[in-house]
C-alpha cells in the first residue's frame, strides 16, 4: 500500500498544499494513494502522541509512505533515525517530494537519513537563536511585544484620557463620577491615577485638634455618666 502523510505544526496552517504536492507527485509516477494520514500537531510531541505512530505499526512489507519533505516526519535527530529505523524493520520505504529521497533498507538510504537529520536539527537551533536574539533586540530599544491594544480595551480608554481626568480633578469631580464617566471601575481609575501620579495626597491633620477632639468626646462621656448617677 501507499500511504500519503501530510503534518502541520498550527491550527492557522493547513495541509492542503501538502496533499496537492503529493497527489501531483504520485501522478507523475503513476501511483495511486491508498490511505492518507494528516495530523495538525508540533513535531517537538513524543511519537507516540502523533497519528504517525498508528501509521508506521500499520506499515507492512513493500509498503511505501510519501511525504513533502522528511521534516513533516520530525525535526530532530533522534526522530527522523527512530522514525526510518521502525521503516526499515518493516521492510518499507519513505519517500520525500522536496529532497527526492527514497529511502529503504540500504546503508545509502541510512546515511542520507543521518546527514538530513543533522542538517535540519541544526537549522532548527539556528533559527531558534536568531528569533530569539531578535525578540532581546526589539525589548532592548523599548518596543513594546505582543497583540496591540484595542481601542475597547479599559487601559488604552485611561491612557488617551488621562489630560480629562487632570481636568475633571481641577473641577472637583469625584473619582466615583470619572469611572462612572469612562465605564470603568474605581479600583482600576484610581491604579492609573497613582502611576500617573494624579491622586491628591490628603495633608494630615494637626495632633492638637486630634487630641481635643479625644478630650472634648471623654468630657462629655464623663458628664453623661455625672448625670446618670444622679
Amino acid at each position: 500500500m501507499i500511504y500519503g502523510y501530510c503534518r502541520c505544526s498550527t491550527d492557522k496552517q493547513t495541509v492542503e498544499h501538502q496533499q496537492h504536492e503529493i497527489l501531483k507527485f504520485a501522478e507523475a509516477n503513476d501511483m495511486v494513494i491508498n490511505s492518507w494520514v494528516q495530523e495538525t500537531i508540533s513535531s517537538s510531541q513524543p511519537l507516540r502522541k502523533r497519528a504517525l505512530k498508528k501509521l508506521l505499526s500499520r506499515l507492512r512489507h513493500g509498503d511505501i509512505l510519501i511525504a513533502c519533505e522528511i521534516s513533516r516526519l520530525g525535526r530532530s535527530l533522534l526522530d527522523v533515525m527512530n522514525i526510518l529505523s521502525l521503516c526499515l524493520a518493516r521492510e518499507c520505504q519513505v519517500w520525500t517530494i522536496k529532497e527526492n529521497y527514497r529511502l529503504g533498507n540500504d546503508i545509502q538510504s541510512k546515511v542520507l537519513a543521518f546527514a538530513f537529520g543533522l542538517a535540519a536539527e541544526i537549522e532548527r537551533n539556528l533559527i531558534s537563536q536568531r528569533t530569539k536574539a531578535s525578540l532581546d533586540n526589539i525589548k532592548a530599544r523599548g518596543i513594546r511585544l505582543g497583540r496591540p491594544l484595542s481601542e475597547k480595551s479599559k487601559y488604552f480608554r485611561l491612557m488617551t484620557n488621562v489630560a480629562k481626568i487632570k481636568q475633571w480633578q481641577s473641577e472637583g469631580v469625584t473619582q466615583a463620577q470619572m469611572a462612572l464617566e469612562l465605564g470603568i471601575s474605581r479600583t482600576m481609575l484610581r491604579r492609573i491615577m497613582q502611576k500617573f501620579n494624579l491622586v491628591k495626597q490628603h495633608e494630615p491633620r494637626p495632633p492638637r485638634a486630634r487630641r481635643y477632639r479625644r478630650l472634648k468626646r471623654r468630657k462629655w462621656a464623663f458628664h453623661v455618666k455625672e448625670e446618670e448617677i444622679m
